[in-house]
């Protein structure tokens, strides 16, 4: 097997109502091995994207930052990374200062999968080419220096492979794995386009199968997000931190419930309280200190793993919904 990239040279600034497939079909060759062919996945970054929709917006950053979060994920020094309105977690929410005039600031397209159908129909219509469409931003990894680019926006794509119920070479059994494959193409583009090199389109042959039929446009990148208060890493830790302290101020929890059984053992284990389940309506942990103090702390243990207190004479903590 082999995939390629091919990222043309000679694209024009793009502006406010730029026909993108236009501009695309003109920086390549209408026959030959290098024309548009059916099975090929078209890479578009999201700043040409936004300019074209006219997300363009005088001021800076900064300025626009509170507009487009839908809240802060951690801050240290200058750098804030928030949770966007689109579920995508980024630095800044994905706005760009560069490559855009001075004084000027790029957003994030609105929807970046409907932006990635149009382009795919509009590309079809005018080519009879069947392709699919990948949006990319550039973003940071947790745990990794140095970034790289994913699919903010897809359509026509399979996003995500999934290799649950299948078996290796080895006979074991693949229990999680998903390859999230319009990830990989962005981080491949990105190698043909460089970010310096003018090249804000290119197209990634060799994953034909990935390539939804006409008319099917897909989940999108959307599914690539997870649920808010599924993901491990939803705050950083000072964040998770005063959010576990702060708790009566911002009452959602982190994500689901860890059991009672579970949370026994960790107000054992972290105050020496020994806890004890109780069966009602609803399974109920039941806390017996009448010390402030350790009450306290016990109330920011189980907050943090899902549980709110339902009582305070006799502490006692019930699971709660993400």
């Amino acid at each position: 097997m082999s995939v390629r990239a091919v990222a043309p040279d000679g694209a024009p600034e793009v502006t406010a109502g730029d026909d993108l497939a236009t501009l695309l079909l003109s920086l390549l060759p209408a026959d030959g091995p290098d024309a548009l062919a059916d099975g090929d996945v078209v890479v578009v970054t999201s700043k040409v994207v936004s300019k074209a929709e006219g997300r363009v917006v005088p001021g800076t950053r900064e300025e626009h930052l509170p507009a487009e979060t839908a809240r802060v994920v951690a801050r240290r020094g200058p750098t804030t990374i928030v949770r966007t309105h689109h579920g995508l977690t980024l630095a800044a929410a994905g706005i760009d200062a560069s490559n855009v005039a001075t004084g000027s600031a790029v957003l994030l397209p609105l929807d970046p999968d409907a932006s990635a159908r149009r382009l795919r129909a509009e590309l079809h219509r005018r080519s009879g080419r069947v392709v699919g469409v990948v949006v990319t931003d550039t973003a940071g990894r947790a745990w990794r220096e140095g970034q790289t680019d994913i699919a903010v926006g897809a359509a026509g794509l399979v996003v995500a492979e999934s290799f649950a119920g299948r078996t290796d070479a080895h006979g074991n059994d693949l229990v999680v794995t998903a390859p999230a494959v319009a990830d990989e193409i962005a981080g491949l583009a990105e190698l043909a386009q460089g970010k310096l090199g003018a090249r804000p389109f290119a197209v990634v042959r060799g994953r034909a199968d990935l390539v939804l039929p006409a008319g099917d446009d897909g989940t999108g990148a959307a599914a690539l997000v997870r649920a808010e208060g599924g993901d491990l890493f939803g705050y950083g830790a000072r964040e998770a931190v005063v959010r576990a302290v702060a708790a009566d101020a911002d009452p959602r929890p982190f994500g689901a419930p860890v059991g009672a059984a579970d949370l026994v053992a960790l107000l054992h284990e972290v105050l020496g309280v020994v806890a004890r389940v109780v069966e009602a309506d609803v399974t109920e942990v039941a806390v017996p200190t009448s010390d402030p103090a350790v009450a306290a702390r016990a109330a920011v243990l189980a907050f943090a793993h899902g549980w709110t207190p339902v009582t305070t004479a006799d502490l006692r903590f019930r699971p709660v919904t993400p």
